[in-house]
């Protein structure tokens, strides 16, 4: 089988396009949306992305990975902007120097659209949404009402992947769906530059903690900052009770009042931006007759708090890849595989954000979090290699997620131990002190 059909065009499917295209296949790429490259990005939906090691790995493989640094910014902790005012560094590891790299959306697509689009074997075919599929055939139809076949069919088409439903509707009860929403929405800001030169710090992903909810700032080469508030949707202090111009001014005056001159069209923003949807998306099975299968957030979105929905859904291409060498590019075995392989991690990376977003909001402005932190970052200097934090080996290592949620529980445990034998030796020094 030769010819293989990737429905979307975004991260995924583009990179997944590269990747096959280098094993010899014939690639079509149908995306339901215009060139991004000649429309641009669709306005208030570019959250700045996080490119951590695992991303690097993928485009380091197929050599795309000094090229799109070129247009990311390194962010080596995160700036807390508490209430109260004044600010604190985090540095997200022990030595200071590892950085996660800012890079819009849009700009990442781009690059990796023209890598797709120059690769051998590789066809790309905008302004085609899926509205049919025949699993055991490979025929898919689309909105113009015309049709292509394909010997494997792959759903890289994102969070509400038509893809996705269209198996669902073969499949019957046979496939079991999950799309659990939060509470809460996006909503993008801009910050500009000031007299041309970056407003904050562009060495750090800036975070405004505010319990229920949240604002961070991620840099733009162009020396601006892309901002994303998490709010509620419901309730004080969220979109729905923020409607007016005057009503939000008093809120930022309130909640955030150091961003009120730093955001000059923060009434226009804010009215012109769309909310966005934050959820989770499970799904079994992933592959089908050895022929369709989905990738990426089709298969398993997840929320954006650990920065890893791009990471993970560019492993998966790195997964699906592997099996295929490890089976002779034998599809009806390496899909099964692949499945096997990501779908425990892509489990434990949903769960791990969900509980990072808990942390972003309430904790880091918190001391004892802070206090938290340095005693983890001196147990990782003390023990060097045997004990290290996980937000370093989720985004610095390429460790399977499972394993990283696995390892830090038994780190917890020791140190949880280790804790409570100081206490009471600490206990039984007072008492001996107090007898004498």
């Amino acid at each position: 089988m030769t010819h293989i059909a990737v429905v979307g065009a975004g991260l995924c499917g583009s990179l997944l396009a590269c990747y096959l295209g280098r094993r010899g296949y014939t690639v079509d790429v149908y995306e339901r949306r215009p060139d991004p490259r000649v429309t641009g990005a669709e306005r208030g939906r570019s959250i700045n992305l996080a490119l951590s090691e695992r991303g690097l790995d993928a485009l380091r493989r197929i050599g795309l990975d000094e090229q799109v640094l070129k247009d990311a910014l390194p962010m080596r902790g995160r700036m807390v902007h508490p209430l109260g005012g004044g600010t604190n560094f985090q540095p997200y590891s022990i030595s200071g120097d590892r950085a996660i790299n800012s890079i819009g959306r849009g700009t990442l697509n781009d690059a990796l659209l023209d890598a797709a689009g120059e690769t051998d074997g590789v066809t790309l075919h905008f302004d085609h949404p899926l509205t049919s599929l025949d699993p055991e055939t490979g025929t898919l139809g689309f909105a113009d009402g015309s049709q292509a076949k394909a010997d494997v069919v792959l759903g890289a088409d994102g969070a509400g992947s038509a893809t996705r439903g269209l198996l669902m509707a073969y499949a019957g009860e046979s496939f079991t769906e999950t799309v659990s929403f939060l509470d809460y929405g996006y909503k993008e800001l801009t910050i500009p530059a000031r007299d041309g030169e970056y407003a904050l710090d562009p060495g750090a992903l800036h975070i405004w903690p505010r319990g229920t909810s949240m604002m961070i700032a991620l840099p733009n080469p162009d020396r601006s900052f892309t901002g994303t508030l998490f709010w509620p949707n419901a309730g004080t202090g969220s979109f729905a009770s923020l409607g007016s111009p005057a009503a939000v001014e008093r809120h930022f005056r309130d909640q955030y009042p150091d961003l009120l001159e730093l955001i000059p069209d923060l009434a226009d923003d804010y009215r012109h931006n769309p909310v966005g949807l934050l959820g989770t998306v499970k799904c079994a099975p992933w592959q089908m007759l050895g022929r369709v299968a989905l990738i990426g957030d089709a298969a398993h979105a997840i929320v954006p708090f650990y920065g890893q929905g791009a990471n993970a859904s560019f492993e998966d291409v790195v997964e699906l890849d592997r099996c295929l060498d490890a089976t002779g590019d034998d599809w009806a075995a390496a899909l099964p595989a692949y499945e096997a392989g990501r779908r425990e991690n892509s489990e434990a990376i949903a769960e791990m954000a969900l509980a990072n977003f808990v942390e972003m909001r309430d904790k880091v402005a918190d001391p004892l979090f802070k206090l938290g932190k340095t005693v983890e970052h001196t147990l990782e200097r003390l023990l060097p290699g045997k004990y290290v934090s996980r937000y370093e080996l989720v985004s610095f290592s390429t460790t399977p997620y499972a394993d990283v949620r696995r390892r830090v529980r038994r780190q917890h445990q020791v140190a949880g131990a280790v804790a409570g034998a100081l206490a009471a030796l600490v206990a039984a020094a007072l008492i001996r002190k107090v007898v004498r």
